[in-house]
Formats: C-alpha cells, sequence, structure tokens
C-alpha cells in the first residue's frame, strides 16, 4: 500500500482533496493511504471546517494552524513543519492542489527531501508574474514528478516550458510525467449538485428567483486593497442591480468585508446598504455556492475556481481580472475579461443579457479525474 501525504490549506484546496479522497475511500482504500495535513491558511470554520463536515472528507491528520500573516512569514512557517512530517510520516509522494502558498511550501519541503510531488492543476498560467499564485504554480511545477494539467491548454504550457510529453517511466523531479486529465473539481460539481438541492434553502434565505440574480464574488488584493479598482467594481455592480432592476447576491470573505468600510467611497457604499436587491452576505458553504452557480443568471468573479464553475452549469461568467488561466472559457465565448473596468463591466453584461447562445465543450473531462490520478500515483509511484 502506498502512503500519500495531502496538503490542503485554502478553502477551495478542501473543495478539490474531496473528489480523491472520495475516490480513494470508494475504490482504492486497499492501495492507497492518505494522510491529510491541513496548513491553517483559511483558519475561519466557515471557511475551512464547514467543508470537512459537508464534503465528507476525512478530518485532518496534522493541522499546522499557519493562520495569516505576510507571504514569507505564513510559507516559512508552513515549510518548517511540513518537513517535520515527512520526516517522521515517510510517504511515496506529497499531494499538492493548486497555486496557494501551502502548495509551494508543501512542494518545496518535499523536493528538497526527494519526496515526489503530485501537482493537481498544473500547467495553468496567467502569464503575469505581479500574481504571488503564478509564482507559486510555476515554481511547484518545475519540481513536481506528477503533473495533471485539467485543461489542454494547460499541458500545452507545460510543454512551451520543457517539459517532455513523451517521458516514460520512472518518472523523477528530473524526468517528470505530464497528463492532461479533466478536473476534480468538474467531478464534484457533477457530484454534489443534486445533494445541494437537498441540503441548502440559500435561494429562499435570500428571496432570490431561479434565473433571476447576479452571483459575484470579489476577494483578490489587487482588487480589495486598491481603493479605486474596489470602488470601479462596487460602482458597476450598483448600477447594473439599480438600472436593471435585477438581484445581486455577494459572499464575501472576512477580511475583504472589513474594507469596505475603509476603502468605498461613503456615498457609494451608503447606496449599495439601502440596495435591497444588493444582497452583501459572508461567506457561503459549498453546497450553497453550488446552488447559487446552478440557479444564477450570470457570474461576475474575480476567483478561478468559479469561472469553471460557472461554466459546468452553463452560467455565462464576467472574469473581474486582467487575465485568465481558463483561456478556453473566453475562446469559446462563455466568459468575457474586463479587469475593474466598470465600462467594460457594463458592456459584458449587456452582451450576456442580450440572450446570445453560448456553446459549453467538455474542456474539464468526463467527472472521474480523481480516479484517473489515483491509478497514476499507483502505477508510476
Amino acid at each position: 500500500m502506498k502512503k500519500i501525504i495531502t496538503i490542503i490549506g485554502a478553502r477551495p484546496q478542501i473543495i478539490k482533496a474531496a473528489a480523491l479522497s472520495r475516490a480513494i475511500q470508494k475504490k482504492y482504500a486497499d492501495k492507497l493511504r492518505e494522510i491529510i495535513v491541513h496548513t491553517g491558511q483559511h483558519y475561519d470554520d466557515n471557511m475551512s471546517k464547514v467543508f470537512f463536515d459537508e464534503l465528507g472528507i476525512p478530518s485532518a491528520d496534522y493541522n499546522l494552524q499557519a493562520g495569516s500573516g505576510s507571504h514569507g512569514k505564513q510559507t516559512a512557517l508552513m515549510l518548517e513543519k511540513i518537513e517535520e512530517i515527512l520526516l517522521r510520516e515517510k510517504p511515496d509522494a506529497m499531494v499538492v492542489y493548486g497555486d496557494t502558498n501551502s502548495t509551494l511550501a508543501g512542494a518545496i519541503a518535499a523536493s528538497k527531501i526527494h519526496v515526489p510531488v503530485v501537482h493537481i492543476e498544473a500547467g495553468l498560467r496567467s502569464f503575469n508574474k505581479s500574481m504571488p499564485e503564478e509564482i507559486n504554480r510555476i515554481m511547484c511545477d518545475h519540481v513536481s514528478t506528477l503533473l495533471f494539467s485539467p485543461t489542454k491548454s494547460g499541458f500545452n504550457n507545460l510543454v512551451k516550458e520543457g517539459f517532455n510529453p513523451d517521458a516514460r517511466a520512472p518518472f523523477t523531479a528530473d524526468n517528470p510525467a505530464i497528463y492532461h486529465c479533466g478536473d476534480v473539481m468538474y467531478d464534484n460539481s457533477l457530484f454534489f449538485s443534486d445533494v445541494a438541492e437537498q441540503k441548502t434553502n440559500i435561494l429562499s434565505m435570500y428571496q432570490l428567483s431561479r434565473g433571476g440574480f447576479i452571483l459575484a464574488t470579489i476577494h483578490r488584493n489587487n482588487n480589495t486593497d486598491i481603493p479605486e479598482r474596489l470602488n470601479s467594481l462596487f460602482g458597476a455592480l450598483q448600477q447594473i442591480s439599480s438600472e436593471q432592476s435585477i438581484d445581486i447576491i455577494l459572499p464575501l470573505h472576512p477580511r475583504t468585508a472589513k474594507l469596505l468600510d475603509t476603502n468605498l467611497n461613503a456615498d457609494l457604499l451608503n447606496s449599495i446598504r439601502n440596495n435591497p436587491r444588493f444582497k452583501i452576505c459572508g461567506p457561503v458553504s459549498f453546497l450553497e455556492m453550488i446552488a447559487l452557480e446552478r440557479h444564477c443568471k450570470l457570474v461576475m468573479t474575480d476567483s478561478g475556481g468559479v469561472q469553471k464553475e460557472a461554466f459546468y452549469f452553463k452560467k455565462p461568467c464576467i472574469i473581474l481580472r486582467p487575465e485568465t488561466e481558463w483561456v478556453e472559457l473566453v475562446e469559446c465565448g462563455a466568459a468575457m475579461v474586463t479587469d475593474a473596468d466598470a465600462g467594460r463591466i457594463h458592456a459584458a453584461f449587456d452582451h450576456f443579457n442580450k440572450g446570445n447562445q453560448i456553446q459549453y465543450p467538455a474542456f474539464y473531462g468526463d467527472g472521474h479525474a480523481a480516479e484517473f490520478i489515483c491509478n497514476e500515483i499507483i502505477k508510476q509511484l
């Protein structure tokens, strides 16, 4: 039996890990033993613990309680503690997800002591190195042994960076294997979609009509911490809600919620608070988010994961960033990049509001990506 250590820390990673844990429990319990290490990067119960409970993920074997802090301080603390666990557990591989500081710390700690790194969501690139996530994903990819890309474009990015698509076993960090395997988040969306219908009442809680509201998320530092950008984003949302008489629901990270009072224009903030159609709430659970994505009219987001989830549920998406890693969404016409430009946001909303026909090709696999990943870990490591 092979032993793997799974590193999670941020909310999206907890959700992604559910797909792999579910596959191990159902099909590979006799071949894989998973040890879960929670770095504590997201430490609020609404941002973390609820996902373990809701998605049926086994409790973490270790919690590093890294908490918040500067990138250097947070990553250094994780790196030190993860190395101690690796030396104690002696796993056959470490599994990391995405592009957070938890991902980077896990990849560096494992590669330094020659534990093979398995990177799920490899190859994604924004081509913007001012984003901390871009640095994290590049560095993680280049020390990994097995790299699983959810998209063909991600796979092609790896090839352009010098990874050999025809590499043969035995695989190492110097001779890695790269795969286009589909997306574990698509696995989850299919699996939990019906569950969400039965176990959530968020639509009635906020008096939202099916197909009649906008789901918005804003959390990236370059949007929340720069007053000009935050005012442009919230101003556009407020104007669209008022002019179109459409509900907007905006779940906010606790950190972002605190910034509204300091970074938003007082008159704008007051008008938003007096708009009964602009519904700001705290973080929602994964099942609640699925219900919102499934039944909204349109999504506006600066989140990478929410862009894809909108696509899974055939909802057009306005991307509130200057670029996206999920270029195929834009190329097929299902999403538009507007950055924090109010004029472009309005134009994108008008475009999608006309009801143009949008195609949603099967970019993200067949819903069995986690099983494919488990099979390759067992076979190759």
